[in-house]
């Protein structure tokens, strides 16, 4: 079984009823002893940059719900590479973080498109152990990173658009009904 690090996907089990992680798909940007945090990549809320932070002239580019942890702080994933001052490769083609100083004069200035950054507000966290522990009892499928599945599929298929791509059993599982009772 493939180990949890920076850059996995975490997919939600298709029986994960838990509202804040059904369906989700997260991308581990930190893994180490001390605990693992990640970012939702497809919970879009219905708010965008520009009504968060008004009159920095931000482009009207879409917010996702990161996690329930500190929803209000605002996180960034891009594919500005090396574009992006002080930012962290966290897979091949996926920037985390970066000035936001640096990020607002590339965006606004037309050098880098808003296309390129997905922001989220809040975060995903477990402590030591815990994310571990949840995969041991099989709340998550692990997962391959692709730039494409960030910043060009649509959030609301990503989950089975994941699950499709690795194929096999897991292929199967895309098509598991969100409610098993209804069949």
């Amino acid at each position: 079984m493939k180990k949890p690090e920076k850059g996995t996907l975490l997919l939600a089990e298709p029986m994960l009823q838990d509202p804040n992680f059904k369906r989700t798909v997260i991308l581990l940007c930190e893994h180490n002893d001390a605990g693992s945090f990640g970012l939702v990549l497809n919970k879009e809320l219905p708010l965008t940059l520009d009504e968060v932070l008004p009159g920095d002239g931000l482009p009207e580019a879409p917010l996702f719900l990161g996690g329930p942890v500190q929803p209000d702080t605002l996180h960034v994933l891009h594919s500005a590479s090396g574009e992006i001052e002080d930012s962290i490769e966290v897979a091949p083609g996926v920037w985390w973080g970066g000035t936001f100083e640096d990020i607002k004069i590339k965006m606004t200035s037309g050098l880098v498109s808003s296309e390129r950054f997905r922001f989220f507000l809040g975060y995903s966290g477990w402590a030591e152990g815990q994310l571990q522990d949840e995969l041991d009892r099989g709340g998550w499928i692990l997962g391959t990173c692709r730039s494409d599945y960030i910043f060009e599929t649509e959030p609301d298929k990503l989950w089975r658009k994941i699950l499709k791509d690795m194929g096999g059993d897991f292929a199967l599982l895309s098509n598991y009904p969100e409610n098993p009772q209804l069949n």
